[in-house]
């Protein structure tokens, strides 16, 4: 009976985990439909940045989630060349071992590099021509960990094991190596911190504006 249940609890997360990769992808697309006011069907013809994120998404969902050996053996085979394709039209480096929350956003392709152990939050907006990766020597080595609704403006570059807080914005060409707290606005190499006004005013998503009435309520109650 134990073991009934085992299997069918191995299914369902099976079904779960799957669906859940569906779950993240539709909200990729749906920060293109909400923000530049165009149809899905548009979207998945026009824009390469959801080309790399429907990749990702795959390929990690094969990565960690599919283990029937013969197909997964033929499934990561796949996704290699896949990868390889995207990376070669688009320019966009999006390693299967990140962990990326939903909700991306890339609205111009071409030179976006993360590191396979790189952490980013949901919501996010990255520009063309950035950077996110390793760098430290010994017990500081390390690569960024970034929160929610950040916005990374383009030629920024963020290296180190250093922690990016929520709603941050990082201003063009900006380079960050230190911790940035949340809503702070940053620029300059290196980036220095110039205000708290956040990254409200650039990142626009679906259900954005019943998450801040939330807040505010929540912060009377207070």
């Amino acid at each position: 009976m134990n073991s009934v249940s085992s299997n069918q609890d191995t299914r369902q997360n099976k079904v779960n985990n799957f669906q859940l990769m569906l779950d993240d992808i539709k909200a990729d697309i749906d920060r293109y439909v909400y923000g530049d006011n165009l149809p899905w069907q548009i979207v998945l013809l026009k824009k390469q940045g959801v080309w790399a994120t429907i990749q990702y998404r795959f390929s990690r969902w094969v990565h960690y989630h599919l283990h029937i050996p013969v197909l997964r053996q033929i499934m990561k085979i796949f996704c290699v060349i896949w990868r390889q394709f995207i990376e070669m039209i688009s320019g966009i480096e999006l390693p299967n071992r990140a962990e990326i929350g939903k909700g991306i956003y890339i609205p111009h392709p071409y030179g976006i590099v993360i590191h396979c152990d790189a952490k980013l939050g949901e919501n996010a907006n990255l520009g063309q021509d950035i950077a996110i990766g390793v760098a430290g020597r010994g017990e500081k080595r390390g690569v960024p960990k970034i929160g929610d609704r950040v916005f990374i403006a383009p030629g920024a570059k963020i290296f180190g094991d250093i922690s990016i807080g929520n709603d941050v914005a990082i201003g063009a060409n900006a380079v960050v190596t230190k911790d940035l707290p949340d809503l702070a606005v940053a620029v300059g190499i290196p980036a220095k911190v110039i205000s708290y006004k956040g990254s409200k005013d650039f990142i626009f998503y679906r259900g954005k504006e019943s998450e801040q009435v939330s807040e505010l309520v929540t912060q009377e109650q207070k």
